[in-house]
């Protein structure tokens, strides 16, 4: 069967080229990250005329919906309120197989704007196979996953194999604004018995991500003239205090938690700001972090609780501070995802891989988060994720995959389907 697939792919891999570059070629941005809308109507209308063209028993398109968010952030602490979701949705397909099993291939449609277009080599909506790179806006991040995962269901088709399975597609938008549309997917109900989150992955499979918790830090002084400092509170000088305390959190978080696959949690201050000029004490200090927190080992509650109680402390200690406390606030989150890896579908990725490619693929985890969680937290399917690209191309200039990679990408998500339906066997 391996050798019916090589052969079709051989024979039609300009084929599945073409139909990656023509979706590559659509503008899918979101805009503002996606707070003030998006443009993926038409990618998602190409996505749901090339699922009717491949002969899919059901084609959807759903609508985002602000009430799905809502849920999801009260119930799971997810996604992210005050999007505008005009002509917005996802397109969700379904491929009939010989068992009731399924497997979904989840990817977003929605990229982010062009930067720096006088340094990309070609204008970045008019992609191009340049020196065996395929290179265009968001085709890392991630339309070769997405349009891959469908060409692995045509690759069977051209193959004469029929699907053994049920095969399902979840093409979403706002993934670029924090996950809104396969968060809006959950709600709907989509689910299947397994399923793979297409982002790049560089030829690793990705079995755990980290969670994050954004902080913002406020801290009040007393403006007065830089020559008069003794009568005023420096809220600059105050913040730094505080930074200073929660650095030494984040080493006691070194020392105290270890992942095989992930590094360790971190605290970033990203932002500061306040002050009028250097003449005059600074009566306002804002700041905001980041946290990435490890899977099972630490939760959001234990993080906010162990960070809002260091700055806490550290105020105890200096005569300012402790009458005028810190005001505190998260302003996002995004939770961990770990997958089982004793489970059957881990079983039937690893020896799909090695089937497409001769070699063993290798499993790791990922700093950055991605809609892995929502699959395997809320939903509640095995998840994993691999998709052609590196991390490195995500948002670049001149952003690029091999053909190589795409072509195994199909090859491996083709052989992928065969195994999950020999897994239950």
């Amino acid at each position: 069967m391996n050798k019916r697939i090589e052969k079709a792919l051989e024979e039609n891999k300009q084929k599945y080229i073409d139909h990656l570059l023509k979706l590559v070629s659509i503008d899918t941005h979101d805009i503002g990250h996606g707070i003030e809308g998006g443009l993926e109507a038409e990618g998602q209308d190409f996505m749901a005329e090339l699922f009717c063209e491949l002969g899919a028993e059901e084609v959807v398109k759903d609508p985002l919906k602000e009430d799905s968010i809502v849920k999801c952030k009260e119930q799971y602490r997810e996604g992210n309120t005050g999007h505008n979701y005009d002509n917005r949705y996802n397109v969700y397909a379904s491929f009939k197989g010989k068992s009731e099993r399924s497997i979904l291939f989840n990817g977003h449609i929605d990229h982010m704007p062009a930067e720096n277009e006088e340094n990309w080599c070609i204008p970045p909506l008019s992609p191009a196979v340049i020196e065996n790179r395929i290179t265009g806006l968001g085709v890392a991040d991630m339309k070769a996953g997405l349009m891959a995962s469908v060409m692995a269901t045509a690759l069977l088709k051209d193959a004469g194999i029929e699907l053994p399975v049920t095969v399902k597609y979840a093409s979403v938008c706002d993934e670029e604004g924090g996950g809104n549309g396969s968060l809006c997917a959950a709600v709907s109900g989509v689910k299947a018995d397994a399923v793979v989150v297409c982002e790049p992955t560089n030829y690793e499979l990705i079995v755990a991500h980290m969670g994050w918790v954004f902080f913002q830090v406020e801290v009040e002084g007393i403006a007065v003239h830089s020559g008069l400092k003794l009568a005023g509170v420096n809220a600059i000088e105050k913040a730094g205090k505080l930074m200073d305390a929660i650095n030494e959190l984040e080493h006691r978080w070194l020392l105290k938690y270890k992942h095989p696959l992930l590094p360790p949690p971190s605290s970033n201050v990203g932002v500061i700001y306040g002050g009028e000029a250097g003449s005059t004490i600074p009566d306002h200090c804002c700041f905001k972090t980041c946290v990435h927190y490890l899977p099972n080992l630490m939760s959001h509650e234990q993080v906010v609780e162990e960070y809002t109680g260091a700055i806490l402390r550290c105020c105890e200690g200096d005569e300012w501070l402790k009458d005028h406390k810190p005001k505190i606030s998260v302003y996002q989150t995004g939770n961990p995802f770990e997958m089982e890896l004793a489970h059957p579908f881990v079983g039937a990725f690893k020896e799909a891989y090695k089937k497409a490619t001769g070699n063993e693929v290798k499993l790791t985890g990922s700093p950055a988060g991605c809609d892995s969680r929502t699959w395997h937290n809320i939903v509640g399917c095995p998840t994993l994720q691999y998709g052609p690209g590196s991390l490195e191309q995500c948002h670049a200039v001149n952003e690029y995959v091999t053909v190589e990679q795409y072509l195994d990408a199909i090859k491996i998500y083709a052989n992928l389907i065969l195994e999950w339906a020999e897994s239950a066997e």
